[in-house]
């Protein structure tokens, strides 16, 4: 495996990857914390397996759809 400088690892991660990845993230991380602090209020105990799936699903579903508006804007500035 090659160690790639930080140069070129901010050349791969550009501004549209790095603000997919952070919405993903923060969306994920808010939305399971809201589900798990329901769950709690309902009295059921702390899953982290059903943690880890609200966090992956939904922050998957919005890392999708933050790609694609960020691509859809970036081509309405092109024209």
């Amino acid at each position: 495996m090659q160690n790639i400088s930080l140069t070129e690892f901010n050349y791969i991660m550009n501004k549209k990857t790095k603000s997919i990845i952070i919405g993903g993230l923060v969306s994920g991380i808010v939305y399971a914390g809201l589900m798990a602090g329901f769950d709690y209020y309902d009295g059921k105990e702390f899953e982290i397996w059903r943690f880890l799936w609200n966090f992956f699903f939904f922050g998957g579903v919005m890392s999708l759809l933050t790609g694609y508006n960020v691509r859809k804007q970036s081509e309405n500035k092109d024209e």
